[in-house]
C-alpha cells in the first residue's frame, strides 16, 4: 500500500529531491496502525519555502485481498459454510452467518420452486472428490522443474480441478455429477510479475500451453482445457499477487495486483478512506486482472463507470514481451488506445498483472430505495426517462414480475418487512393503486454521495416516477433486493440439487427494442422448450440492470426441469443458445459483461466483420505467434 499527499511545513529544504527510506507506521482512517516499507520522496520546495509534495510509496505488509481458499467450495459456488437446504422440517434455510440473510428460514422458497416444476423429493447427493475422475497429468518434466525455481508447482488432484472450470451450469453440473472433462496438468503459482514473464518464457522453450487464473468465477466456459489440445496445460494462478501496491491521494490512482479479490481490495481502499467502486455481482471472488480481461461492469457503474473507465494503465506479460501503456495522464491522442487491446482480451493474449485504476473519496452516504410500477412497460419507461435526464444513482435496477415473485418467495421467515409486505402493502397496492400484483413490477435503488446530493438524487427519481404511476416501495426492499445479488448463484447451485437447471445470460440493446427483446427471448426459450420436451413450461424472467443514453443492460435468468430428460445439459445448452439467438436477432449485443470465452465463440461472425476478426487474429499473432495462451476463446 502506498500513498502520496499534499503537506505543508515551515522547513526549507534546499536539494530538489531527498529520498528517505525507512520502516514507518501511521495511523489509518479508523485509527488502526499500518505499517510496512516507505520509500518517501520530499519533492522541490516552493517559492514560500513550504514542501511541494511529500510522496510515499509503501510496500504492504497488511492483510491480502483475497478469500482463503481452503473456504471455498470445490464444486460450486462460494463460501463451503454457506449453502441453501432443507432443514428438518422441510423448510429452506441458509447456513452460516456471512450473510444479512444467513440462519434464516425461507418458508415461502419450497412453494415457489415446486410450482415450477422443482422436486425437493429428488435431492441426490453430489459427486465426492475421491469419486470424481480426472485423467493423469500430461508429462512435462523439465518445464515443471524449472517453474518450481520461481513459483510454487501443484499437481494435486483438487487444484487441478479447482483450476479446471468456472461457474456455468455446464461445468457445475459435471463437477456435482463426478464428470469432469480434461483439466490442467499443472497449477503454479506465481507471486511477481518477474515470475510470471519467467513461466512465459519457459512455456515457451518447453511448448506448453498456459492458462490464466484470477477468481475462477468466468460463466462463458473460459477455463475449460480444450480437449483436442495436445499438449501439457498449465493454469497461472494470480492469487498471490493480491496486492494494492500503493495509492497516489493527489492524483486519485492506486496501482493494484492483478489476483487482487473485489471485496477484499475494496476493504483494503476503504480503510484507507478511498474507494474504487467497481462492485459486479461476483464482487466477493472475482479479481482485478478478470474485471480487466473480460471487460466487466458493476452494479454501481453509474457512479464509478465500467472496468474500461477505471483502468489508467495496464501491464500485461506476453510472449512477445510485456504490454503496458507508459504515461497515465487523464487523456491522450496517440493512435488507437493500446489498453483496449488487453481490455477483454479473456486469456488470449498474455496474463494481466497489474493495473493502475482510478479511485474516490469514500462516500459520505449511502442510502437504498425501492419503487413500484403497474408493469414492465411502465417500468422500462421510467429507466429510460431516468437515463435521458442523466439523473441515475449509483444503482438502479427494474425487475420483472416473475423476479418480483421470486424476491417474495425468499423473504425469512422472521422478516417483519415481508409480513408487513404480505398483508397491508398487498392490499395498498391492489385497492389504492389498482395494480394487478401479477404484472406489478419493482426497481431498487442506491443513492451514494453527500446528504445534499442524495437528497436531491432522490427528489428527482421519485418525480420521474411519478409520471409513470410509480410509487414509493421504501428502503428495507431495496436494500435487501441490492443484497439478494450475492445469493443468486448459491441459490442457483441449490435448486440443481432438486432437478431445476438454471443460468443467467445478459445483453445490451438499445432503448426502442428492450421491451420487444425481453418478450422475444422469453417466448424463443418457451418454444424451444417446447420443441425439445421439456416436461414443464421454464421460469424465465429478467431485469434492466445499467443504463446508458443510447441503451441498456439486459440480464435474464431462466430455469428448466432435467426431470425425464435423456440429456437435460444438452437440452439446456440448446435452449440457451436459441435464447442468444433470440437476443441477436433483436439487436442486442453478444455479451454486455460476461466476455465471450467458447460458449458464445461461434456467434463472433454475427457481430463483427471477417475484416475485424482477421485484425483480432493478426493481435493474437504478434503478441503469441507460438499459441501459448491456448484457452481457445474469444477468436
Amino acid at each position: 500500500m502506498g500513498f502520496v499527499t499534499e503537506c505543508g511545513g515551515p522547513r526549507r529544504y534546499l536539494a530538489a529531491e531527498r529520498v528517505v527510506k525507512g520502516t514507518w507506521r501511521w495511523p489509518g482512517t479508523k485509527g488502526a496502525p499500518a505499517a510496512g516499507t516507505v520509500d518517501v520522496t520530499v519533492g522541490m520546495t516552493t517559492s514560500s519555502g513550504r514542501i511541494s509534495r511529500v510522496a510515499a510509496h509503501l510496500t504492504d505488509d497488511g492483510p491480502r485481498s483475497r478469500p482463503d481458499v481452503a473456504s471455498l467450495r470445490w464444486n460450486g459456488w462460494g463460501y463451503a459454510d454457506t449453502m441453501f437446504r432443507f432443514n428438518k422440517d422441510g423448510v429452506v434455510e441458509i447456513s452460516g452467518d456471512r450473510y444479512d440473510f444467513s440462519g434464516s428460514n425461507l418458508p415461502h422458497l419450497r412453494p415457489f420452486m415446486e410450482s415450477r416444476g422443482a422436486d425437493p423429493n429428488a435431492v441426490q447427493p453430489f459427486a465426492s472428490l475421491d469419486d470424481t475422475h480426472i485423467d493423469a497429468p500430461r508429462e512435462a518434466r523439465e518445464f515443471l522443474e524449472a517453474a518450481a525455481a520461481v513459483a510454487e508447482v501443484d499437481q494435486s488432484k483438487l487444484q487441478r480441478i479447482r483450476h479446471g472450470h468456472g461457474h456455468s451450469l455446464q461445468e457445475i453440473y459435471a463437477l456435482r455429477s463426478g464428470r469432469v472433462g480434461r483439466v490442467p496438468d499443472s497449477v503454479v503459482f506465481v507471486s511477481s510479475t518477474e515470475a510470471v514473464n519467467a513461466i512465459v518464457q519457459l512455456a515457451i522453450h518447453h511448448n506448453v500451453a498456459l492458462i490464466p487464473f484470477g477468481g475462477g468465477t468466468s460463466v462463458t466456459h473460459a477455463l475449460v482445457c480444450p480437449e483436442d489440445e495436445p499438449r501439457h496445460i498449465c493454469s497461472v494462478d494470480m492469487s498471490r499477487m493480491d496486492r494494492v501496491l500503493w495509492v497516489d491521494a493527489v492524483n486519485m490512482e492506486a496501482e493494484i495486483q492483478a489476483g487482487a479479490v473485489g471485496k477484499f481490495l475494496e476493504a483494503d481502499l476503504n480503510s484507507r478512506g478511498f474507494c474504487l467502486g467497481h462492485e459486479p455481482d461476483s464482487h466477493e471472488f472475482s479479481s482485478l486482472g478478470g474485471w480487466i480481461a473480460t471487460r466487466a461492469s458493476g452494479m454501481k457503474k453509474n457512479e464509478y463507470g465500467n472496468i474500461e473507465d477505471i483502468v489508467v494503465q495496464v501491464t500485461m506479460v506476453t510472449p512477445s514481451g510485456v504490454v503496458r501503456n507508459t504515461c497515465r495522464g487523464p487523456r491522450q491522442s496517440i493512435g488507437p488506445d493500446i489498453r483496449q487491446i488487453v481490455l477483454g482480451s479473456e486469456g488470449t493474449l498474455g496474463i494481466i498483472t497489474s493495473a493502475v485504476v482510478r479511485i474516490r473519496r469514500l462516500p459520505q452516504h449511502t442510502e437504498h430505495g425501492s419503487l413500484i410500477f403497474p408493469d414492465f412497460a411502465a417500468g422500462v419507461a421510467f429507466m429510460h426517462e431516468v437515463a435521458l435526464r442523466r439523473a441515475q444513482p449509483a444503482s438502479i435496477r427494474l425487475v420483472d414480475n416473475e423476479q418480483f415473485q421470486f424476491g417474495r418467495a425468499i423473504k425469512p421467515s422472521d422478516d417483519s418487512w415481508h409480513d408487513q409486505f404480505s398483508e397491508r402493502f398487498k392490499k395498498w397496492v391492489i385497492a389504492r393503486l389498482g395494480f394487478d400484483v401479477t404484472k406489478m413490477v419493482a426497481a431498487t435503488l442506491m443513492f451514494e454521495g453527500s446528504a445534499e446530493s442524495i437528497a436531491r438524487q432522490k427528489s428527482t427519481i421519485f418525480r420521474i416516477a411519478r409520471a409513470f404511476d410509480g410509487y414509493s416501495g421504501g428502503a428495507e426492499a431495496g436494500k435487501r433486493g441490492y443484497r439478494l445479488t450475492f445469493l443468486i448463484a448459491y441459490i442457483r447451485d441449490f435448486v440443481l440439487s432438486c432437478d431445476l437447471l438454471a443460468e443467467s445470460f445478459e445483453t445490451s440493446v438499445e432503448w426502442s427494442n428492450v421491451t420487444m427483446l425481453c418478450e422475444r427471448v422469453r417466448q424463443r426459450i418457451v418454444q424451444s422448450c417446447q420443441e425439445r420436451g421439456v416436461p414443464q413450461a421454464p421460469f424465465v424472467s429478467c431485469r434492466v440492470t445499467q443504463t446508458y443514453d443510447t441503451g441498456a443492460c439486459v440480464y435474464f435468468y431462466f430455469a428448466i426441469i432435467a426431470r425425464g430428460l435423456a440429456n437435460p445439459v444438452d437440452v439446456f445448452s440448446s435452449v440457451e443458445h436459441d435464447a442468444r439467438q433470440a437476443v441477436l436477432d433483436c439487436g442486442g449485443s453478444l455479451s454486455h459483461h460476461h466476455g465471450v470465452g467458447k460458449i458464445r465463440k461461434q456467434f463472433m461472425p454475427q457481430v463483427i466483420t471477417k475484416p475485424g476478426r482477421d485484425a483480432l487474429v493478426a493481435i493474437k499473432r504478434q503478441l503469441d505467434p507460438t499459441n501459448v495462451f491456448a484457452c481457445g476463446n474469444l477468436i
